[in-house]
């Protein structure tokens, strides 16, 4: 299926972000070749991207954190440039024509670090032993020139060189391993449409422990050595939940899924695209921790294949993912939904009611009730269509929109062809009002 049309929304500023990506084109692919040398941390990268003019472009933009600029082309031929601010704007010999295809290429050296923003630092994080890349939501110039926006999904292949005792992990299909000197170049390829934000690699001592193998989705975890029984264990039901999620949801969107426990403690855990990233916390076992595996499987499906056009939307991705722990506790012999649901709408209605979750502002895009209030939406979905629309509505979602760009709007259009009742009411509740609406029944 080919991916869906972006949305008129797409083609306008990120409102939470307007400072991030540029609207007026966009980019199907990035090659990235990238040597970091962990111990002083040092990155040294070129970037080629291809992309094509939405408008006439005299100049354009591409989002980069503080490196040093060696040159760049447009089209192959030495562009002008200046690099303050996070971004690196660009001027090719020849204006750009309207539907023109392009491309771009960066070469540029320095020490990667975090971006700056509210939630701390964003992207790449230099770690005791190696790095990893959580990106979300603009993290990701902090390791390659980029259109730093959600609706802006492209193909990648990344070629990382490093000290050959290292392990390299990253989005998307192993293609090449090759070991030259004390240095091996892994490089992977990832052919599904993909965010920047979405887009990982993890450096470090990893051991693979395989999950599952064809024909199944082949799922690998990448541990330290010491934490590989502890992996296995904790992990052990993750082929059965994405079989579980593969009937509710439809198929598996991507080619493989890897698991990632870095070799420190992280706050949470964070999705990326066929990926997830764990810290050494998250082993242990327990409810807690197994629905953090629900939930991070559960975004392959709700936030990477199927993407918000902008942050407004960041419901959708985490509403979806908290419900489906929800329905795997329930499948699982757990308690029920309806029980998950009923306690978070306890815990809802003695907090503030501040929140609008169809726009929950920049500031509040990442709390709490956000996830809770999401997962909420979704349960009140299932009670209103009746359990055999409901999950048709489920699965024809994520497969309607398959590696597309969706908004609230979008979803809203979605239910409602699964129903003779109006849906109206439900959503101006849940999503438009601050208020707390009833449990429903």
């Amino acid at each position: 299926m080919k991916p869906k049309h972006l949305p008129a929304a797409a083609g306008a500023p990120d409102p939470y972000f307007p400072n991030s990506g540029d609207h007026r084109y966009r980019v199907h692919r990035y090659e990235l070749a990238l040597d970091y040398r962990p111990g002083p941390n040092r990155l040294a990268g070129s970037a080629r991207l291809s992309a094509v003019a939405d408008a006439a472009l005299a100049e354009f933009a591409l989002d980069l954190a503080e490196f040093r600029i060696g040159r760049v082309l447009v089209d192959g031929r030495a562009a002008r440039y200046t690099h303050r601010g996070g971004k690196l704007r660009i001027r090719p010999a020849r204006e750009l024509a309207p539907g023109a295809a392009f491309t771009v290429e960066v070469h540029y050296t320095g020490n990667p670090r975090p971006v700056r923003s509210p939630w701390g630092g964003l992207g790449w994080e230099e770690l005791t032993e190696g790095a990893l890349v959580a990106s979300q939501p603009v993290g990701a110039p902090s390791w390659f020139p980029c259109n730093d926006r959600p609706a802006d999904k492209a193909t990648y292949q990344l070629a990382v060189t490093t000290p050959s005792p290292f392990t390299v992990v990253a989005s998307g299909r192993l293609l090449t391993r090759t070991t030259r000197a004390s240095s091996t170049t892994w490089v992977y390829e990832q052919s599904a449409p993909t965010p920047t934000y979405l887009v990982t690699v993890s450096i470090g001592h990893y051991r693979p422990v395989p999950l599952a193998v064809r024909p199944a989705v082949p799922q690998t975890g990448y541990v330290p050595e010491r934490l590989t029984a502890a992996f296995a264990r904790d992990f052990a039901r993750q082929p059965e939940m994405a079989a579980y999620f593969g009937e509710v949801f439809g198929p598996y969107p991507f080619g493989e899924y890897a698991v990632v426990v870095a070799d420190e403690e992280l706050d949470v855990p964070v999705e990326a695209q066929g990926l997830a990233t764990f810290g050494t916390n998250h082993l242990g076992g327990g409810w807690e921790r197994e629905r953090l595996i629900a939930h991070e499987l559960a975004h392959q499906w709700f936030g990477n294949s199927v993407t918000i056009a902008d942050w407004r939307h960041i419901w959708l991705n985490e509403g979806f993912a908290k419900y489906a722990e929800w329905l795997w506790s329930e499948h699982a012999g757990g308690p029920g939904a309806a029980v998950h649901a009923a306690a978070a709408h306890r815990l809802l209605a003695g907090l503030p009611q501040d929140l609008r979750l169809g726009d929950p502002t920049r500031k509040l895009m990442f709390d709490d009730r956000l996830y809770q209030r999401g997962g909420l939406v979704v349960h009140a979905l299932r009670r209103a269509l009746g359990e055999d629309a409901f999950f048709a509505m489920l699965r024809d979602w994520a497969s309607a929109n398959r590696h597309g760009v969706v908004t609230t709007a979008d979803l809203r259009a979605h239910a409602a062809r699964y129903t003779a009742a109006p849906l109206g009411p439900l959503f101006e509740a849940w999503l438009e009002r601050p208020e707390l609406p009833a449990l429903p029944d």
